[in-house]
């Protein structure tokens, strides 16, 4: 039986995309380039700032000038982390229902820590996440196994009974490493060259309260 369920943040939570997409414009401008638009920006949000470069600037973390890009692109992005990020519809309904089933719940994000602690306090989430792993918090962040197990521990119950939600491959493939109940959030960041029913979730939601009905009453 589920004792806990578990989520990205990014992209399953909260739609975040229009914050790193203005981290993204506003370094764009800087260089004199065309900005992105919201339908370009969102499908790749879920890839921090590696994709968001990638698609502004058509660089890979091999290329020279990605190290500086990437630096001034995530200063931009910690002077304003929130302004536009929402929680997706349904979500804080969804927190508060898994709460009054006597549920725990909690976030496994690849986001810095960093940037992690400067978002969550402006989430209007209805009950607090028992536990917050970040991209470093763990030895490895996901696909790797370790931010799955150390969310798991810091709970005191074992990955068999937890569910996890996300929206990206790595989310499925760290859950399903570990035992857990992977769920797709197919409301996210997906795009189009994504191939969400080859990644093995054992089902997928088009709305945060769908996760409902797969949770103990």
């Amino acid at each position: 039986m589920i004792k806990a369920v578990l989520f990205d943040l990014d992209g399953t939570l909260a739609d975040t995309a229009p914050d790193l997409g203005a981290a993204l414009n506003k370094l764009l401008a800087e260089e004199g380039l065309p900005v992105q638009p919201y339908t370009a920006i969102r499908p790749i949000a879920s890839h921090g700032a590696r994709g968001l470069i990638g698609l502004g600037f058509g660089v890979t973390p091999l290329d020279a000038t990605f190290l500086d890009l990437r630096v001034r692109f995530l200063a931009h992005y910690e002077a304003a982390p929130h302004q536009g990020t929402v929680l997706f519809d349904g979500v804080a309904e969804l927190i508060q229902a898994i709460a009054d089933r006597g549920l725990a719940w909690g976030i496994i994000t690849n986001k810095p820590g960093k940037y992690t602690e400067l978002l969550m306090p402006h989430l209007p989430l209805p009950v607090a996440p028992a536990v917050v792993v970040s991209g470093d918090t763990a030895a490895a962040p996901k696909p790797d196994p370790a931010p799955m197990l150390h969310a798991a521990a810091a709970l005191g119950i074992a990955p068999e009974y937890c569910l996890y939600v996300g929206d990206a491959e790595r989310d499925i493939e760290a859950g399903r490493k570990v035992g857990m109940t992977t769920v797709l959030a197919n409301y996210g960041y997906i795009a189009e060259t994504d191939t969400p029913h080859a990644w093995g979730a054992d089902f997928k939601i088009e709305h945060p309260l769908e996760l409902l009905a797969h949770l103990p009453a």
